[in-house]
């Protein structure tokens, strides 16, 4: 088979999934004849969901460009502080969609994520092909430690989590696609994920104890799973518990 030569520099983040030898640094890689930068990313060990800017030679590409000897290819990550819209070939949308859908390992972050308010799907028992399909049909943001998941030819919104435990999860999440000015605490159900609503007290005589209905005004409820939630001292907990970890703030009382 006819073979090619490119030179490929990775950056930032990026080479975290690159073997040690070849992080930071120029190096060249022979590839098929009919190679694309998508593959031949992929072939480094970098999910083409993490990459938001391809130049090859100087120029702007995207995914299914093919490859020519003595081509040089840059990969880079999502940029934070410069605005590259104008310049990005390697996705038709962009990628700050703050709808997620997570895999099985990621319950933690999953619950933290709507402790946030940002809508986020999880059930354990999520299939990858389930997981792909609400990603797509919803445009939502795989959150996931698989690589293969995030390989696959059709996604397009996917993150790889880096951290191991929950809480740096979730300052990674919040950090990395600049969510929180957006956050909204607890303003979904930590169970179902559905929209919080204020509930009138006169309602809550058999859901909820009767010392709370008498230290408590405000109350707000899900109108799937039927939980009540209320400004106790778990609520003074959780919140001093995002601003801590992701910098959180709730802009808003409860509901």
């Amino acid at each position: 088979m006819d073979m090619v030569t490119a030179t490929f520099r990775f950056y930032e983040e990026l080479n975290d999934f690159l073997a040690p030898a070849l992080r930071r640094r120029e190096f060249e890689r022979r590839c098929a004849r009919a190679a694309t930068t998508k593959h031949m990313i992929e072939a480094l060990g970098v999910p083409h969901t993490e990459v938001e800017l391809v130049l090859v030679n100087g120029e702007s590409t995207g995914f299914n460009y093919l490859l020519c000897d003595g081509d040089r290819v840059a990969v880079y990550p999502k940029f934070e502080a410069l605005d590259i819209t104008p310049l990005l070939h390697v996705r038709a949308q962009p990628l700050r969609v703050t709808r997620f859908v997570a895999d099985a390992h990621m319950g933690g972050l999953a619950h933290l994520l709507r402790m946030c308010g940002f809508d986020t799907l999880y059930d354990n028992h999520f299939e990858d092909d389930r997981i792909l399909e609400l990603s797509l049909q919803e445009e939502r943001i795989i959150l996931t430690r698989d690589r293969e998941l995030l390989k696959r030819r059709e996604v397009t919104h996917g993150c790889y989590v880096h951290a191991l435990k929950s809480p740096q999860q979730l300052r990674e999440v919040i950090a990395r696609l600049d969510l929180s000015a957006s956050a909204r605490p607890f303003t979904l159900c930590l169970d179902c994920n559905a929209p919080l609503h204020d509930i009138d007290k006169a309602f809550l005589h058999q859901r909820v104890p009767a010392s709370v209905l008498e230290r408590q005004n405000h109350f707000v409820t899900c109108n799937q799973c039927h939980r009540v939630y209320w400004e106790g001292s778990h609520w003074q907990h959780m919140r001093e518990y995002l601003r801590a970890i992701a910098g959180v703030e709730e802009p808003c009382r409860l509901g």
